[in-house]
């Protein structure tokens, strides 16, 4: 396993160096200028502006800039934010634990309504409750999250007044009213995201549970006598699990695309609205950053479902 992991690491190490290859030129090619705002403001002095384009290299070319930048995030400087005048790795520090609670608590609500649905529909297929639950499935992800959030909001938050449609990072209360709090103003955008992959991934758990539903081996289980829950358990949803993780893994950036819709609906102080901002203010450290970000969590949650095609299927060796 370690040595897997190794080698695993050592070939994502050439895809990210060639993913902040790409987003580093493209926003250097990009149309704007980050101290456009300087060149237009008359009581900063010239010499001041030019001073600040020679100390953060702007005009020199775009691979030695994109070295500068290399080494320097090697090192942990991950540069300044013309737009806040911090650090980039403040502001995302102060930023990414809101997208991975929302993200990560979106996910396993997601898994937990796809699985046991996606399986039933599949034991049963073509009857009333795999034809209920194919047409929730087939409204849950034709319906964009954006479109959702503002329905939610103004049924639960403007009509009924039960839940705030403002994420707060600084919840002032304490104790079990701070978990309560903290816990009402996620359920929304949780269940907006929730929901929505929810949907996806049921029709792929009852395609996926229909396939080995069928297959000798599970036939030969059943003629031995086991329990149907146990065959269903132990021989079916555990091998129809793996594709299921492929997808899981390759629709990470999809997840993280919805969640920046999702943030800004409800005003989440997350990774996802930390990039509009910088897009709109065109903070090229701040958006390199968190791009960058966003790919090395893709890399990560694709190594984390291979390990898991391991455990759920022991025919797969890590050599």
């Amino acid at each position: 396993m370690g040595n897997y992991l190794l080698r695993r690491l050592i070939v994502a190490v050439p895809s990210l160096l060639g993913i902040s290859l790409i987003l580093f030129v493209l926003l250097a090619l990009a149309p704007g200028d980050p101290f456009g705002e300087l060149a237009s403001n008359p009581n900063i002095p010239p010499e001041v502006r030019e001073a600040l384009r020679i100390k953060f290299g702007m005009d020199d070319p775009i691979m030695v800039r994109y070295v500068r930048w290399l080494v320097a995030m090697i090192h942990g400087d991950w540069g300044f934010s013309f737009a806040s005048r911090v650090n980039v790795d403040t502001l995302i520090l102060q930023r990414i634990p809101a997208t991975l609670y929302v993200v990560g608590t979106a996910q396993l609500l997601a898994l937990l309504v796809a699985i046991p649905v996606g399986v039933l529909a599949a034991r049963r297929p073509y009857s009333i409750f795999d034809q209920i639950a194919n047409t929730f499935a087939f409204i849950g992800f034709s319906l964009p999250t954006f479109f959702t959030g503002l329905l939610l909001i103004l049924i639960f938050s403007v009509n009924l007044g039960w839940l705030p449609f403002v994420y707060r990072a600084d919840i002032q209360a304490t104790g079990w009213m701070w978990w309560w709090e903290n816990f009402k103003q996620a359920v929304m955008p949780v269940t907006v995201l929730g929901l929505y992959q929810a949907a996806s991934y049921t029709r792929y758990v009852r395609s996926a549970v229909l396939d080995v539903i069928k297959l000798d081996y599970v036939t030969t289980a059943r003629s031995k006598g086991l329990d149907e829950s146990k065959v269903i358990v132990k021989h079916v949803v555990r091998n129809a699990l793996i594709p299921v993780v492929t997808l899981v893994a390759l629709q990470m950036p999809t997840v993280f695309g919805g969640a920046i819709v999702t943030e800004q609906i409800f005003r989440i102080p997350g990774i996802g609205s930390l990039l509009i901002s910088a897009i709109l203010a065109n903070d090229t450290p701040v958006i390199m950053a968190v791009t960058f970000v966003f790919a090395c969590l893709v890399v990560l949650f694709n190594l984390i479902a291979d390990i898991l095609y391991g455990w759920l299927d022991p025919r797969i060796s890590f050599r």
